[in-house]
């Protein structure tokens, strides 16, 4: 399970490349629902515009809607979109927002939704967000710097239970109370502001055995840290049937998951949609019982050893993807 992954193009002022994930399996999902007509795509997680550019070149009669909580990323995916400007629409806001974002640009329903979840290289490679466990930075991990609680804020407020809970379940880490303990340790002395601190914290309170595993030390607390602060796991859940809900007969929803927790939320959203409501001893099905949608793969795809060879951060990808085949009852 890993926290990082790329999902933008090169930026035009740094020369960077930051590599799409999975972006030729994305466009040929996407194809049959776009192709040759007028249609509206929207990209929920914007970043720096990598998917989204491709798929406006790619498609002259398409519109899109791309939506990002990152007032930084969106200043750059204008300059990368620049070129579809009289086609796009930038809103700064929280993909769970899409029913609010849809209405108020008039679109009733739409052709495609993509998501590319949790923390963007762009974010990743911004010393100053406190992302990244690799460089030292003020512990923030907002994606969205205007508002709400720091991860300093819930390290050094948090009571230890909560502390442990959020450990527990958003990094699936077993040395959660020893790192709590820790934790109230040195905030006893002195809030923790910085990445540095946090995981020369981590190396001391983590026993040497589980360090020799499972990646970085620093790895599962950092993940579980952000998924608080951002309400990630809550905005999957709001936002992935809210997209279903969204989409025209044809349209598809396409999901890039990189950690088990979101990837467990969008595969139930999914095949809720893709099973009959029907009582298994019917004889019949009735219209209004059918699935509504049809699950474009199996399970969930993963990178190839190819991808991951030349965008390393593509090593824990998971895609899902499905059609809404009827309309909703």
């Amino acid at each position: 399970m890993d926290e990082q992954h790329a999902d933008d193009s090169a930026t035009p002022d740094d020369g960077r490349r930051h590599v799409p994930v999975l972006l030729n399996r994305v466009l040929a999902l996407f194809e049959p629902a776009l192709a040759d007509r007028d249609a509206v795509l929207v990209d929920a997680t914007l970043g720096a515009g990598g998917h989204s550019a491709a798929l406006l070149s790619r498609h002259s009669r398409l519109t899109l809607v791309g939506v990002d909580r990152d007032v930084s990323a969106l200043r750059l995916a204008e300059q990368r979109l620049a070129p579809h400007a009289d086609r796009t629409h930038l809103v700064h806001a929280v993909f769970d927002a899409l029913p609010e974002v849809l209405d108020d640009l008039g679109y009733a329903t739409v052709h495609g939704v993509l998501f590319d979840l949790g923390v963007s290289s762009m974010q990743l490679d911004e010393d100053d967000r406190g992302f990244s466990y690799a460089r030292d930075a003020p512990l923030d991990m907002r994606m969205d710097p205007s508002t709400g609680p720091t991860a300093a804020d819930v390290l050094n407020t948090y009571a230890p239970g909560e502390l442990i809970r959020v450990l527990h379940d958003y990094g699936e880490e077993r040395a959660a109370r020893r790192i709590v303990e820790a934790v109230v340790r040195a905030r006893r002395r002195a809030p923790l502001r910085t990445s540095a601190e946090l995981v020369a914290l981590l190396e001391d309170a983590i026993p040497a055995a589980a360090r020799r595993t499972g990646g970085h030390p620093a790895k599962r607390t950092f993940q579980a840290l952000r998924v608080e602060v951002n309400r990630e796991l809550d905005a999957v859940a709001a936002a992935v049937p809210a997209a279903v809900r969204a989409l025209a007969v044809g349209g598809r929803v396409v999901v890039l998951s990189y950690q088990s927790l979101e990837d467990r939320i969008v595969k139930r959203a999914l095949a809720e949609h893709s099973r009959s409501k029907a009582p298994p001893d019917m004889p019949v099905v009735r219209p209004e019982d059918e699935p509504e949608l049809r699950l474009l793969t199996r399970g969930a795809e993963k990178a190839d050893d190819d991808e991951i060879a030349a965008n390393p951060r593509a090593a824990s990808v998971r895609l899902r993807a499905a059609e809404r085949v009827r309309e909703a009852a």
